[in-house]
């Protein structure tokens, strides 16, 4: 056995600060009132996130790159089968498409957020560029089928690392921590040194900086 980089540093910070943030979406949401103004901050933050996972996933580490998610049907199929003789040292073809699938509808439900109208005391920033009939479409998918399957997508990742734990012995949740696995032969290391951090961080500031010259575009 020899041990591997295959998560870098930014790659496990975006990993537990998007599921921070997805937690306060969730929890502010419950508490209303107040709260709705940590709401909007948590959707601004996620966006973020979103933006700057994009980004890293054609420059970050190895493992990290859009290039090396095995997204094929017929990956798919090979792993489902059991047929697939390949090393998964990253993202298995369930596990890239179900980071793909959650990004998408995180994205949805960032978006139909910002321009989103509950005509009590909560307004998207962005609801005047959009007509009455998309405003009320929006809020309706965000309140409601959005909000249920964002937790649905979560409730099912969480299932899947616990059933990969205790069914197939297979410990994910410690190289998200650490960034190092251990497999049966060595494959390419993910980059994580100094000068990637600092790239990556350049790529957060500009992403949040694009967020913020979006949310306060005025009419």
């Amino acid at each position: 056995m020899v041990t591997v980089r295959i998560w870098d540093l930014p790659t496990r910070l975006f990993h537990g600060a998007l599921a921070l943030c997805v937690l306060g979406l969730f929890v502010s949401a419950e508490l209303g009132g107040n709260a709705m103004v940590w709401h909007f901050r948590f959707g601004f933050a996620v966006l973020t996130l979103l933006l700057f996972r994009l980004a890293w996933g054609l420059v970050g580490g190895h493992w990290s790159r859009w290039a090396q998610f095995p997204l094929r049907p017929a990956s798919v199929a090979a792993y489902l089968q059991g047929r697939s003789l390949l090393l998964w040292a990253g993202h298995n073809p369930l596990g890239s498409w179900s980071v793909i699938f959650l990004m998408l509808v995180l994205t949805l439900q960032v978006g139909t957020g910002l321009i989103s109208d509950d005509e009590i005391a909560n307004v998207g920033p962005l609801s005047f560029l959009a007509s009455g009939r998309w405003v009320s479409w929006a809020t309706s998918w965000h309140k409601d089928w959005g909000q249920s399957l964002v937790l649905a997508l979560v409730i099912l990742h969480l299932s899947a690392v616990a059933w990969y734990h205790f069914k197939k012995k297979v410990f994910l949740v410690p190289a998200m921590l650490h960034g190092d696995k251990s497999l049966p032969e060595p494959v390419t290391p993910s980059k994580d040194h100094v000068a990637q951090r600092l790239l990556a961080l350049a790529l957060l500031v500009l992403s949040a900086l694009a967020v913020y010259f979006l949310v306060t575009i005025r009419p």
